[in-house]
């Protein structure tokens, strides 16, 4: 039975993009439904979908998971042969705790450095206050420890999965937000963005027209298009 993602628009919806990209980058099949947010009718739309009114949306017949990494988990179950998440069962626990830490955590980094591929990649220090450098050093950290234990290039070894799926948001924010990372960082930055998945999502986000006036960071918006 074929699948159905419902997602927000591409350039603001991090939550939407962690499925997205762990099915594309995969192989596994689906059907995209996008439904722009903060659009008069979005909500009631999102809730023909979905009881609690929020993207992502996953459905299988007349099945519905909501929240990405339950979505994640779904699938892990529903294809096993794409191993989204490790087979030895101490790197999954491994792999499970990183993804539950970026899913509860790191409210500084998601506060002031908001998704929005429009953003020419630039330093904003403005942006880098105290709290998001440690929110920074923390992922470092996390990706470093695990490409160093698993064999990179991703976060568990060859294999974009599950792991690498709720970050990959957070790569686009360091790129950016031009966060001071390290070379290794780098490394792992430019490995999730040479996927075609990867290319595919941000090509069709920087198509998009839809704005989000809270979103605006630091720069102003001709015609839906940010301008230096």
């Amino acid at each position: 039975m074929s699948l159905t993602l419902v997602i927000g628009n591409k350039n603001y919806s991090s939550w939407s993009m962690r499925p997205w990209i762990a099915m594309k980058a995969n192989d596994i099949p689906f059907k995209e439904v996008l439904i722009p947010l903060y659009l008069p009718g979005s909500k009631e739309e999102i809730l023909k979908h979905s009881p609690a009114g929020k993207v992502p949306i996953l459905i299988d017949g007349d099945q519905q998971v909501w929240e990405s990494l339950s979505i994640l988990e779904y699938l892990a179950e529903r294809f096993p042969d794409a191993k989204l998440w490790p087979s030895d069962a101490r790197a999954r626990s491994h792999a499970r705790s990183i993804s539950s830490e970026m899913h509860a955590g790191f409210m500084a980094l998601r506060t002031h450095c908001t998704m929005n591929l429009w953003l020419p990649p630039k330093p904003r220090p403005a942006t880098h206050t105290p709290e998001v450098m440690e929110n920074l050093a923390r992922i470092e950290t996390i990706w470093s420890d695990c490409r160093k234990r698993y064999g990179g290039p991703f976060l568990f070894g060859k294999t974009f999965g599950n792991a690498d799926a709720m970050y990959a948001p957070v790569v686009a924010r360091f790129r950016n937000y031009g966060l001071p990372v390290t070379a290794e960082t780098r490394a792992y930055m430019d490995a999730v963005m040479a996927l075609p998945a990867w290319r595919e999502w941000y090509d069709a986000g920087m198509k998009e027209t839809w704005i989000m006036r809270h979103n605006e960071p630091d720069w102003p918006l001709v015609r839906g298009k940010p301008v230096e």
